[in-house]
This record gives C-alpha cells, sequence and structure tokens, in this order.
C-alpha cells in the first residue's frame, strides 16, 4: 500500500447480499471501489454481531485492492493474530475498546498490517496525540457504532479538522465512518479526510445482477467529496 491523500471510496459490505460476498465485492472492485470496508461487530462492544475470521478469510481471495477490516469488538487484542492470518491489510481497533490502546496498535503493526485507530462520537481526540507514531489511519465514527444507514453527527467535522492538524505531514490517514452521502462527503473532504467508507450510498439501486448504480453512486460521491485538501 503506497500512501496517497487521493479521495478513496470503501464500501462497507455490511450493505451487501450476505448470501452474494465474492460476487458483490467483484461488482465493487470493477465499478471503482478503492478499498473493501469489513465492520466486525461482537454483540459486546456495539450492539451488533457480524464477521469473524473465517468469514474475512472466505472473502479475502475476491478483493484485490485493499481488505480494511474495522474491529468494533472487545477485548480486542486477542483477535489481532486471526484477522491477520485471515488476510486485512489495515486492521482498526477502537481507542475505546480497551484499557492498553498503545499495545493493540504495536500488535497490529507486530503483524506486518497496517494500524488503525477508531473513535467514536463522543471521544475526544487527546489521546490520539500519544498514539501517531503507531498509527496509519485515523478511523472518525461519525454515527454510534453498531448499525448502518444512521445519520451523520456533524459535530464530527470540528474533531476531523483538528485530527488534520495534529497529524501534519504524517502519512496517516483519516477515514470516515457513517452517513457519507453526497451531502456530507464534501464536509468532511474539507475537513481532512481522505478516506470514505459508505453504505447505503454505494448500494442504493444496485445488485450482483446490476452493478452499474454502485459505480454511478461511487462516482457521485467522488465528484461531491472534491479535491483532496492539502
Amino acid at each position: 500500500m503506497t500512501f496517497s491523500r487521493q479521495i478513496k471510496i470503501a464500501p462497507s459490505i455490511l450493505s451487501a447480499d450476505f448470501a452474494n460476498f465474492g460476487a458483490e465485492i467483484r461488482a465493487l472492485e470493477s465499478q471503482g471501489a478503492d478499498w473493501v470496508h469489513v465492520d466486525v461487530m461482537d454483540n459486546h462492544f456495539v450492539p451488533n454481531l457480524t464477521f469473524g475470521p473465517a468469514m474475512c478469510k472466505a472473502i479475502r481471495p475476491h478483493i484485490k485492492t485493499v481488505m480494511d477490516v474495522h474491529l468494533m469488538i472487545s477485548p480486542v487484542d486477542a483477535f489481532i493474530e486471526a484477522y491477520a492470518e485471515a488476510g486485512a491489510d489495515v486492521i482498526t481497533a477502537h481507542l475505546e475498546a480497551g484499557a492498553h490502546i498503545h499495545r493493540t496498535l504495536q500488535s497490529i503493526r507486530g503483524t506486518g498490517k497496517k494500524a488503525g485507530l477508531a473513535i467514536n462520537p463522543g471521544t475526544g481526540i487527546d489521546a490520539v496525540a500519544h498514539l501517531l507514531d503507531l498509527t496509519d489511519l485515523i478511523c472518525v465514527m461519525t454515527v454510534n457504532p453498531g448499525f448502518g444507514g444512521q445519520k451523520f453527527i456533524s459535530s464530527q467535522i470540528e474533531k476531523i479538522g483538528a485530527l488534520r492538524a495534529m497529524i501534519g505531514d504524517r502519512p496517516i490517514h483519516i477515514e470516515i465512518d457513517g452517513g457519507v452521502t453526497v451531502q456530507t462527503a464534501p464536509l468532511v473532504v474539507a475537513a481532512g479526510a481522505d478516506i470514505l467508507v459508505a453504505g447505503s450510498a454505494v448500494f442504493a439501486g444496485g445488485s450482483v445482477e446490476n452493478p452499474a448504480p454502485y459505480g454511478t453512486n461511487m462516482a457521485a460521491l467522488r465528484r461531491a467529496a472534491g479535491p483532496v485538501q492539502a
């Protein structure tokens, strides 16, 4: 993975046809997806239950871009090796998921994977400053994690801008997860984001049999986002 602040669209397969993941991923990538975002939920840290390492391993051969695995689980450390072995390129853990997030990021880096740090809407960024040297990506949750299709929390835009200033010229992505649409994409990109996770905004109107709307939707998000901010 070569670092670039070029805008990247990362469709969340939480909105895909669960019975047809391989075909969905191939359709998304053929229509222009940059990354594939996998939302892992444990019904403990967040109120939903989704994908384990075995499922990630099963879909890995279908992903030709970047497999972006977002662990909304607690405890998290015991599962890092399993998701690394399943083929994740980026493994993101939540600042709120345990007492030793520094160790968690070290563990992710120790597997040879890129390390992501996610922060919930109610979490400030003071602690992030002490973690930047272990972080390749910061995922700003712009909804409370657990479900797709939620409304964007606009107070997070200020947080994105503060993070962008804190990061400076470090090669760290800012990813936005939650409520990304053609209306909110330009706001978060203007604040400093470069990776947009989108579920319903990408999948609306499309299917494996008719994937063209996926491409149309992603193109609309790119146009709305506009040029990346320096």
